[in-house]
């Protein structure tokens, strides 16, 4: 590895095709705590949190199949001695003497850190300047200034950072992420208060064949246009996510059967009568709604059993999964 990289400011790691570590350098290995051979050969895993192993498979690693890409991903990492370190990690697939291989590079997230620390240094000047404001009078206005400026700069540090963590970065949907977190929480308010909510999952028919036949750019933004179409066609309390590749996920607050379908039948039609260029999409949908007894795993795989059943009858239609039963 070239010494200027080995000692960069910023962590670089390179995986192969597999997610195996095939490099990484010293500031990255002194960052975790590791020697590097604790490390080479091992699966990315190895540096990840719990959590972040599940957003490492449902959501990094798709990305970077999907668009060779992936930019500002937040990552909690794992050190040697089992602390969570957090950076914003960026990406790219690359083919190197004849193999698949991921470089990514990795930033510590100390900015947010730094502005909580001059923050609270600020307010204890606040307060000393305050019991000697008659001879400090120009110097308090000034601290106020910079209170203020710092906490501007924490709120959109800390704006950003949600944004992040839970926004699809192609289609500007909520992720993976967000959508079990959001379906969780209905999960509560049914238990508690009984009030019903369904769960839609729909996906575009051919999508391949829209990759194969006029390439991923375009296929990217077909993403992007079906994204936008599913939230203009959704309640303000609705959660619109991508679920992964070319599927989407609603989560429908207050909406029986009947309210499922009359929505999954608006999104099909939308999309069926939308133009998007030089080609027409439809999507296949399948519905459930939330049952006592249901869990998020079940309720997901009644919904993606019925929309199993809208592709095997034809696709491009609705199908309610207590239609499956039997």
């Amino acid at each position: 590895m070239d010494e200027l990289l080995n000692e960069a400011p910023c962590g670089y790691l390179c995986l192969n095709g597999a997610g195996e570590i095939r490099e990484m350098n010293r500031t990255l290995l002194r960052a975790l705590g590791f020697e590097r051979e604790e490390l080479i050969g091992r699966h990315m895993e190895t540096i990840l949190t719990a959590a972040n192993r599940i957003f490492y498979h449902t959501y990094f690693y798709p990305m970077l199949q999907l668009n060779g890409q992936a930019n500002e991903i937040y990552l909690g990492l794992k050190t040697k001695d089992g602390q969570e370190t957090p950076v914003l990690m960026s990406a790219a697939r690359a083919e190197r003497d004849g193999e698949t291989v991921i470089d990514g590079f990795l930033l510590p997230m100390k900015q947010r850190i730094d502005h909580e620390r001059d923050m609270l240094v600020a307010a204890k000047k606040l307060e000393e300047l305050n019991r000697a404001k008659d001879e400090a009078h120009e110097a308090l206005v000034r601290l106020h200034a910079e209170l203020e400026e710092k906490q501007e700069k924490l709120v959109a540090v800390n704006q950003a950072l949600e944004a992040q963590a839970y926004t699809d970065g192609l289609t500007g949907a909520w992720n993976r992420r967000h959508f079990e977190t959001s379906l969780a929480a209905s999960f509560a308010t049914y238990e508690r208060a009984d009030v019903p909510f369904s769960l839609l999952l729909l996906d575009i028919d051919f999508f391949k064949k829209v990759n194969d036949t006029y390439g991923h750019p375009i296929g990217d933004e077909v993403l992007r246009r079906l994204a936008k179409l599913l939230r203009e066609q959704s309640r303000d309390n609705d959660i619109v996510a991508r679920y992964g590749g070319e599927e989407f996920a609603v989560i429908l607050a207050n909406a029986d059967r009947d309210a499922a379908v009359q929505a999954a039948e608006r999104y099909r039609l939308a999309a069926e009568r939308t133009d998007m260029g030089d080609l027409r999409i439809t999507i296949s949908v399948g519905a459930a709604t939330a049952g006592w007894g249901d869990t998020a795993p079940t309720l997901i795989a009644r919904a993606d059993q019925a929309l199993y059943r809208s592709k095997t009858d034809g696709r491009n239609r609705v199908t309610f999964a207590q239609d499956n039963v039997g």
